[in-house]
């Protein structure tokens, strides 16, 4: 399938955007970029690279979760389904599920990263020859639309696995999930990953590994604004710190300036201090309880939770109000 038209439109559109979003984000009191500004082609490779280390539970917890429930989570959502999955990266734990649904009427990856669409669009392929794909490359965080499906369908679920949830402070998951519903609404649901509490430790060490993939990914946000808005960041002049922050239970990840200095992006001057920092992600940690009050605030009720053997993470499956 050509992505070409749909790529292009939706480039056009978010470089309108970027600099103006970036030059407001680097002139707050604490400068601060949002976390989908890490995912370009590189960052999303590193980030692929991330979910296969050692410290980095996440991705295992939840692939345990999937590979031990997924017959009862395909039994739960039925045949004749439209899976629209968000931020649909490499596609693994989806692979997992679309062996297991019955007449599966289309699949809709939404990624921000069309690179990472064209793999997953490659393996699936091969795996999957007969699934009607329908991606769409798209800020799922912003204004976009489901492309038109052809095979009669039943219900929709929306699938969004990993932690990314996480990356929204408590109101903005909240409304972010509010605006989901409309399309799992009326006979849908919401199948979610959903990031547990911890020891400060565990995940000092998953946001810190020790071959620095993690500190790599980080700071090539810092390339990708010398690339696409000709910025002059110099990389050596910036570090990368992540932290547990219990007062709010979130991992924060910062880029800190080594120096003082005064970078442009373009014409416009940003001046750091020594030790300043861009804030480039939240990574809020839930416990059941909290999480599913914030799942009903946005319309959906929780009919299914489960947690991998240690604890570590959660799959849930919303049901969307009214359903």
């Amino acid at each position: 399938m050509d992505l070409q038209p749909t790529v292009a439109d939706t480039l056009r559109a978010v470089r309108q955007t970027f600099l103006s979003q970036v030059i407001e984000g680097l002139s707050r009191p604490q400068k601060m970029l949002a976390s989908k500004f890490l995912y370009d082609d590189h960052g999303s490779q590193l980030f692929n690279r991330i979910c296969e280390l050692d410290e980095y539970y996440l991705t295992r917890a939840e692939l345990a979760i999937m590979r031990t429930h997924v017959e009862e989570i395909a039994a739960l959502v039925g045949a004749r389904t439209r899976l629209v999955e968000l931020g649909s990266g490499s596609g693994l734990k989806t692979r997992l599920l679309l062996g297991y649904l019955e007449q599966l009427a289309a699949y809709v990856p939404v990624d921000i990263c069309p690179h990472e669409i064209r793999r997953c669009l490659n393996t699936l392929a091969t795996s999957f020859p007969h699934l009607d794909v329908l991606p769409v490359y798209a800020d799922y965080t912003e204004n976009w639309s489901l492309p038109l499906c052809l095979q009669p369908f039943e219900r929709t679920l929306v699938y969004f696995p990993g932690s990314t949830i996480g990356n929204f402070t408590p109101q903005g998951a909240q409304h972010f999930l509010a605006r989901l519903r409309p399309l799992c609404a009326p006979s849908g649901a919401l199948l979610i990953g959903v990031d547990l509490k911890k020891d400060a430790l565990t995940l000092d060490a998953a946001y810190n590994d020790a071959a620095g993939v993690t500190a790599a990914f980080n700071l090539n946000l810092l390339t990708r604004l010398n690339r696409e808005l000709n910025a002059n960041f110099n990389l050596e002049d910036f570090t990368h710190r992540a932290f547990y922050a219990p007062d709010h239970s979130r991992v924060e990840m910062h880029l800190v300036s080594r120096r003082e200095q005064d970078i442009h992006i373009g014409p416009i001057p940003i001046h750091f201090e020594k030790g300043e920092s861009i804030l480039t992600e939240y990574s809020y940690k839930y416990d059941l309880d909290r999480f599913a009050s914030l799942a009903r605030s946005a319309g959906f009720e929780p009919a299914r939770v489960w947690v991998d053997a240690n604890e570590q993470f959660s799959v849930w499956y919303l049901e969307a109000e009214g359903s």
